[in-house]
C-alpha cells in the first residue's frame, strides 16, 4: 500500500500521465520510491512533477547495518584533507536532520559528507519520519508518509491503548543479613515503557525468564545500557538511588529484586504498561431451541489467547480485573408456525409451551455457628423443561436472565446461652468468717437451663463472708473417743458419698440384680448435686458442673449358680473362711486443729 503526499493533483489538465514508481531507496527497514511526470504546457503547469511513497517496511535482518552508518562508512575509501579516515555517523542533529555528518572514529573531527542522505533514511533515532529529497517528512508508526497515525501505550499503531494495563505502585525491601534477597514485582513478557526506581542502600538485580524457560540473572556494577534477553536495559545509580528504564517490549519476564547493601530501609517504585494477552470473545449464536413456533437462541463468549489465537480456559481471562465477561446475548428465532400435522395450529409464545431455563437451588447448608448470628448457603443448578415435560441440568450461562435467588443468608440469629447466678445463701456462720453460695446456671434464649456456656467465663459460685459478730466457744474438756479394733472381720461397706458445699456427683441406691440366678446387671442414677449448707438446700446442677469423675451407673452382680450343683461365687475381697485373711481397725490420732483460736 502507499499514500500520495502531494494535495495539489486535482489540476491535472496540463499533466501527463504519472510514470511507473522507481525502485525502493532500500531492500528493507523503510525506504521510499518515486513516481515522475511530464508537462505538457512548458512551465505552466500546476504542482508537483514528482510524489514518493514508503516502500520495504519489514525489518531488516539484525546482521544488517544502520542505513546512515552504511553511508558514513562509504567515505572510507575516500581521503579527507590528505588522510583516510574510518567514519561513523552522527545521530539526531536538529540543525540539518537529513545531511549526512559523520565523526572521524577516534578524533573529535565532525564532517558534512554529504548535503543529503539517501532517500528513506530516518532523521533521527525516536522516530519513524524519513528524508526525502533532504527534507524530513512525517511518517507514520503505519510507515505511511504524511501519516500522524501513533503508537498507544500498549504499542499498537493507532491503537485505543485497550490491549494493555498499566501497572503502578511501590513497596519496602523487607531484606536483611538474614534475608539478603526478596522478589519486588513480576513484569512479564511483552511490557513496555518499565520504570524501576530504588530509594535506599540496597540494589536492584533483574532475573529473566524466557518463553523457553531459559532463566539468568543481571546485577548492575555502574551505570550504562545494557541489553539482556534482546531488551535494551538502562541502568542509572547515583548515591542513594538507582533507576532502570526499558522501552521495551520485553523479550523474556523480568522478575525484579532487591538485594540487600545496608540497614537502612528501601522502597521501590514501580511504572509499566503489561500486555493484556488474553481477551473476551463473543461466539456465534447457538442453534434455535425450537424448529416452528417461536424459541429463542443464546450466544456466549470465550477466552481466546491473543497471541496464540486460540481458544483457551476461563481463568485466564479473569486473571485481569478490568476484563468482564460479556454477557450472553438472547433473541427470538424461528417464530412461524408449525405445521398442523405437528399439534401446533397457531403461533404460541416460546415461553409458553417450553419455558426459559431457570435456577433450582439445593437445600441450605447447616448453619455456620449455633447460635449468635451466623449464615448458611445453598448452590443452584441451571434447567431447562424440554417438550415433553422433562426438567435437564444445562450450562449455567443459559440461566442468565433468570432471576437467581440469594444464595446466602444469615441463622441461628437468638443469643447464645450464658451462665446467669442467682441469689447469694447467708452466710454459713452466724459469727467471724465463713462462706456464702450462689447457683451459676447456663441459660439459654429461651430461660432454660441447657448446657453448652464456656466454662472458662462461670462465674464463682461461693465466696468468703464476715458476720460483725465475735465468736466465742469455750474448750472441749473430752476428745473424740476412738473405738478400739474389737472387730476381727471386715465386712463389705456400701459406696455412699455425702453431699458437698462444692458441685458432686451423688449416687443413688443400686437397682436390684437383673438376673435371679448367674451374672446380671445393677444400675443407678448418678446426679451432680451441691448443699447450701446454711439452708440445707439440695440443688440439682448440669454434669458439667461437676468437675471430678463421675461415678459408674452400672456393673455387674452376681447371684447363685443357675447350675443344679450351685458353685458358690467367690468375690475377690470376700472374707477368708478358714481365717487367713483378718482386716482391723487402727487407731491415728487427730489432726491438727483447723483454727489457731475462736474454736475450730
Amino acid at each position: 500500500t502507499s499514500r500520495i503526499t502531494r494535495s495539489d493533483e486535482d489540476k491535472e489538465g496540463s499533466w501527463d500521465a504519472w510514470g511507473a514508481w522507481s525502485d525502493c531507496s532500500r531492500t528493507c527497514g523503510g525506504g521510499a520510491s518515486y513516481s515522475l511526470r511530464r508537462c505538457l504546457n512548458g512551465r505552466n503547469c500546476e504542482g508537483r512533477n514528482i510524489r514518493y511513497r514508503t516502500c520495504s517496511s519489514n525489518d531488516c535482518p539484525s546482521d544488517v547495518g544502520d542505513f546512515r552508518a552504511q553511508q558514513c562508512s562509504a567515505y572510507n575509501d575516500v581521503k579527507y584533507q590528505g588522510h583516510f579516515y574510518e567514519w561513523i555517523p552522527v545521530y539526531n542533529d536538529p540543525t540539518a536532520p537529513c545531511a549526512l555528518k559523520c565523526q572521524a572514529l577516534g578524533k573529535n573531527l565532525i564532517v558534512e559528507l554529504a548535503p543529503k542522505v539517501l532517500d528513506g533514511t530516518r532523521c533521527n533515532t525516536e522516530s519513524l519520519d524519513m528524508c526525502i529529497s533532504g527534507i524530513c517528512q512525517a511518517v507514520g508508526c503505519d510507515r505511511q508518509l504524511g501519516s500522524n497515525a501513533k503508537e498507544d501505550n500498549c504499542g499498537i499503531c493507532a491503537g485505543d491503548g485497550s490491549t494493555c494495563r498499566l501497572v503502578r505502585g511501590q513497596a519496602k525491601a523487607h531484606v536483611s543479613p538474614e534475608k539478603r534477597e526478596e522478589t519486588v514485582i513480576a513484569v512479564p513478557h511483552g511490557s513496555r515503557s518499565v520504570r524501576i526506581t530504588l530509594k535506599g542502600p540496597a540494589h536492584l538485580v533483574i532475573e529473566s525468564k524466557t518463553l523457553q524457560g531459559d532463566k539468568g540473572e543481571h546485577s548492575f556494577n555502574g551505570p550504562g545500557t545494557f541489553v539482556i534477553e534482546n531488551t535494551t536495559v538502562e541502568f542509572q545509580k547515583s548515591a542513594d538511588r538507582e533507576v532502570i528504564k526499558i522501552q521495551g517490549p520485553l523479550g523474556a519476564d523480568f522478575i525484579i529484586k532487591t538485594r540487600y547493601s545496608g540497614s537502612k530501609e528501601s522502597v521501590v517504585q514501580f511504572f509499566f504498561y503489561q500486555p493484556i494477552s488474553h481477551q473476551w470473545r463473543q461466539t456465534d449464536f447457538f442453534p434455535c431451541t425450537v424448529t416452528c413456533g417461536g424459541g429463542y437462541q443464546l450466544n456466549s463468549a470465550e477466552c481466546v489467547d491473543i497471541r496464540l489465537k486460540r481458544v483457551v480456559p476461563d481463568h485466564y481471562c479473569h486473571y485481569y480485573p478490568e476484563n468482564k465477561k460479556p454477557k450472553p446475548k438472547l433473541k427470538e428465532c424461528n417464530m412461524d408456525p408449525c405445521p398442523s400435522s405437528d399439534g401446533f395450529k397457531e403461533i404460541m409464545p416460546y415461553d409458553h409451551f417450553q419455558p426459559l431455563p431457570r435456577w433450582e437451588h439445593n437445600p441450605w447448608t447447616a448453619c455456620s455457628v449455633s447460635c449468635g448470628g451466623g449464615i448458611q448457603r445453598r448452590s443452584f443448578v441451571c434447567v431447562e423443561e424440554t417438550i415433553h415435560g422433562e426438567i435437564l441440568q444445562v450450562e449455567e450461562w443459559k440461566c442468565m436472565y433468570a432471576p437467581k435467588p440469594k444464595v446466602i443468608q444469615t441463622c441461628n440469629l437468638f443469643d447464645c446461652p450464658k451462665w446467669v447466678a442467682m441469689e447469694w445463701s447467708q452466710c454459713t456462720v452466724t459469727c467471724g468468717r465463713g462462706l456464702r453460695y450462689r447457683v451459676v446456671l447456663c441459660i439459654d434464649h429461651r430461660g432454660q437451663h441447657v448446657g453448652g456456656c464456656n466454662p472458662q467465663l462461670k462465674l464463682h459460685i461461693k465466696e468468703e463472708c464476715i458476720v460483725p459478730i465475735p465468736c466465742y466457744k469455750p474448750k472441749e474438756k473430752n476428745p473424740v473417743e476412738a473405738k478400739l479394733p474389737w472387730f476381727k472381720q471386715a465386712h463389705e461397706m456400701e459406696e455412699t458419698r455425702t453431699l458437698s458445699e462444692e458441685p458432686t456427683f451423688i449416687p443413688e441406691p443400686w437397682s436390684p440384680c437383673s438376673a435371679t440366678c448367674g451374672n446380671g446387671i445393677q444400675v443407678r442414677d448418678v446426679k451432680c448435686r451441691i448443699l447450701l449448707a446454711f439452708t440445707q438446700t439440695e440443688v440439682e446442677l448440669p454434669e458439667e458442673e461437676c468437675e471430678d469423675e463421675k461415678p459408674p451407673t452400672e456393673r455387674v452382680c452376681h447371684q447363685a449358680s443357675c447350675d443344679s450343683d450351685p458353685v458358690p461365687y467367690t468375690p475377690e475381697f470376700s472374707h477368708a473362711e478358714d481365717g487367713s485373711v483378718i482386716y482391723d481397725w487402727e487407731y491415728i490420732g487427730f489432726t491438727p486443729c483447723s483454727a489457731t483460736c475462736f474454736g475450730g
